[in-house]
């Protein structure tokens, strides 16, 4: 009779425990994964990056100019190198950077970075973002006067360099930040499981967003091309879904290197995103890529001249995407030669 009552006692026990519900999984932080695509490469490019074309060799006139206009000739003040840059999000989620200031006389915005869950939930304002960003004398929001922009800026997001083949660097880029959104179609966004494909979703909804945030209508999440700091915004919201990209085209202001005083040799150009990883990622080693090109100046000159009248020769020996060095060989047997471009070739990323 014990044996069966103890029988009855485990069975009961057995079924209480398995009569209980289940515990709902704990939602996890889905981060971006910010991939800085090959230099002198078109948003989106798939094909091989020594054959990019979005590069070329540009004289001005004006030096303290950010975009007067690439001459042939005349008085000559400075060379650039000019390319694109782009960035692709290869993450579990969307790279979303909110913005605040307590008045509108501030040209700055405090900025904090948010994450999507795996729940899908997506904060929606500067309060609910979970994490600020390092420094905030480098990672801010700025406006940007210029009239190409007139928006607001997300400073300290990429930089770029040319340096030699040890990496002492050379020269420095002036790159005034990034209005984040998504400009294009990722290279490898159908292998990617996150990718916002679908407007019924919240990631969907953020995508559409982003792919339209540069209109003057006053909105959270809208860069405000146009309207300026005395317009009275408070919160902006800016960033890059999972499987689309962010481009600066080489027409745009500042996408250039000088090298006016670079002697003949071959150097290193790198491109870097979240160099200082204020902004969480799954990821770092993806932040940087890099060429390696020759110049040369006209009569195998080893110096720059005192005045300049001809560009120099530029070759794209080498692309090497996801590395902060790279390497050319010997003899560069695809070697491709920069363009000497003419006229003002200014591309507004603000097209949607």
């Amino acid at each position: 009779m014990k044996a069966v009552l103890a029988t009855c006692a485990v069975l009961a026990c057995a079924l209480t425990f398995s009569a209980a519900p289940e515990a709902a999984p704990r939602a996890k932080t889905m981060l971006p994964d910010i991939d800085q695509a090959p230099v002198g490469c078109p948003g989106g490019w798939k094909g091989d990056p020594m054959q990019c074309r979005d590069w070329d060799v540009c004289m001005v006139e004006k030096a303290d100019d950010p975009n007067p206009g690439c001459v042939t000739g005349g008085d000559v003040r400075a060379v650039r190198l000019r390319f694109t840059t782009t960035e692709d999000n290869v993450g579990d989620g969307p790279l979303l950077i909110y913005a605040r200031r307590t008045s509108s006389a501030r040209k700055r915005m405090t900025v904090r970075q948010a994450f999507a869950r795996s729940d899908r939930s997506i904060p929606r304002t500067y309060a609910s973002a979970q994490h600020a960003l390092g420094d905030p004398k480098r990672n801010y929001l700025y406006y940007e006067p210029a009239a190409a922009h007139r928006h607001w800026h997300l400073q300290g997001f990429e930089h770029f360099s040319l340096r030699r083949l040890d990496g002492t660097p050379l020269a420095l880029d002036r790159k005034n930040g990034v209005c984040l959104g998504d400009r294009y179609v990722a290279r490898r966004a159908r292998s990617l499981r996150h990718a916002a494909t679908d407007d019924a979703t919240a990631l969907g909804r953020l995508h559409h967003e982003l792919a339209f945030n540069t209109g003057t209508r006053p909105s959270a999440y809208n860069c405000q091309y146009r309207r300026t700091p005395s317009s009275n915004i408070r919160e902006l919201r800016e960033g890059i879904s999972v499987g689309a990209g962010d481009d600066y085209t080489y027409g745009i202001d500042f996408q250039w290197l000088d090298i006016s005083r670079v002697p003949s040799g071959r150097y290193l150009v790198v491109n870097e995103a979240n160099a200082r990883r204020a902004l969480v990622e799954k990821r770092y080693d993806n932040n940087a890529s890099s060429i390696v090109v020759s110049i040369q100046w006209p009569g195998g000159a080893s110096d720059p001249p005192a005045t300049i009248t001809a560009p120099p020769e530029v070759e794209l020996l080498a692309s090497c995407p996801d590395a902060r060095t790279c390497s050319a060989p010997a003899v560069a047997a695809r070697a491709s030669r920069a363009r000497v471009a003419s006229g003002r070739a200014l591309v507004c990323p603000l097209r949607r």
